[in-house]
């Protein structure tokens, strides 16, 4: 049995990605064979297929982590699921697993969790990986309480939007940053109580008039953090987070820094345990039933177009081309 997949078989630019036919996957013992019925793109997954070498790829190696769709077949050991339960997951594609932009996906059902009766797959797929990054991030590491005030470097971005409408919900003030009126519109709507025009103003000084004492949470998107600046705008104890910029080698003010008494944290999704995303996945299904979490989609696409997508993905993340506000998502 043959299935529709976007693939590599060398890792390299965007055209690197075939679609077409590769053995359909079974489910044994703890897996769940998963009918897709979207995914979504992440920077991380133009990463891997540009050739970073963090694991060994399978090969023919189908890209992507995140997917949503309907429960197909269980192995002899699965319990969490049956046949027809619709679910979603990430963390796929990733630690040498295979990927999901692909009509069925094998899955340990460790990492997959229920849909909500009445979310969509595209959004549950457009939720999953950054979601559970802001969640973690948030709650496990920043562990933000409300009344806190959070700044959060580009609202409408995949992680940013979720961190903004999460540290809403948990009673914070957030303070948000934009490169353009449209997006900045859109932070408004996702409840940031104040939004900077980063191409207008200077970050830092509308930080510090915003929060004259400082922000209590600093999260950081950016690849080349200005460590220096985020010191310069934190209350004494607060907590940074950053979750991007691995070639990044900044100078680090150790004395502000330690004298604030404040914390950072670094942190990449992957390594978190299933029990952890589980966690969060609880979560986020119940803030996405009730409708205080919000999918951000910016572009649906077919599946077949996953190589044009990867090219806007990263002319977005690598150019800055800013013509992407939300998630890429793709259906078979």
């Amino acid at each position: 049995m043959t299935m529709k997949a976007a693939y590599i078989t060398e890792c390299g630019p965007p055209q690197n990605i075939q679609y077409g036919d590769i053995d359909k996957p079974a489910a044994t013992g703890k897996q769940v064979l998963v009918k897709v019925g979207a995914v979504s793109l992440n920077p991380v997954d133009t990463y891997i297929r540009n050739g970073a070498n963090y694991w060994e790829l399978p090969n023919p190696f189908v890209v992507g982590c995140d997917l949503a769709g309907t429960v197909e077949a269980v192995g002899e050991d699965v319990t969490r699921f049956q046949v027809g339960d619709r679910v979603w997951g990430t963390n796929q594609g990733l630690l040498g697993r295979q990927g999901t932009f692909a009509e069925y996906c094998s899955v340990d059902e460790d990492w997959l969790y229920a849909t909500p009766e009445d979310v969509s797959d595209e959004d549950a797929a457009a939720c999953s990986l950054v979601g559970v990054t802001a969640h973690l991030g948030l709650f496990r590491d920043a562990r933000i309480q409300a009344g806190e005030t959070i700044f959060v470097h580009g609202g409408t971005g995949g992680v940013g939007a979720m961190v903004l409408q999460m540290a809403k919900r948990a009673g914070a003030r957030v303070i948000a940053t934009a490169g353009s009126d449209e997006k900045a519109q859109r932070c408004r709507e996702l409840g940031a109580d104040v939004v900077i025009n980063y191409k207008s103003e200077n970050e830092l000084e509308a930080i510090l008039r915003e929060a004259p004492g400082g922000v209590d949470v600093f999260w950081e998107t950016l690849r080349e953090p200005n460590l220096e600046g985020i010191v310069s705008v934190m209350k004494e104890r607060g907590r940074i987070i950053i979750m991007a910029g691995r070639d990044a080698r900044p100078e680090f003010p150790v004395g502000p820094f330690y004298v604030k008494c404040l914390q950072l944290f670094g942190f990449v999704m992957f390594k978190a345990s299933a029990e952890e995303l589980r966690a969060c996945a609880d979560d986020i299904n119940t803030w996405l039933a009730d409708g205080s979490l919000k999918a951000q989609i910016g572009k649906v696409l077919p599946l077949s177009e996953a190589a044009s997508a990867h090219q806007l993905q990263e002319d977005n993340t690598l150019g800055k081309e800013g013509t992407l506000a939300g998630k890429i998502v793709l259906k078979p």
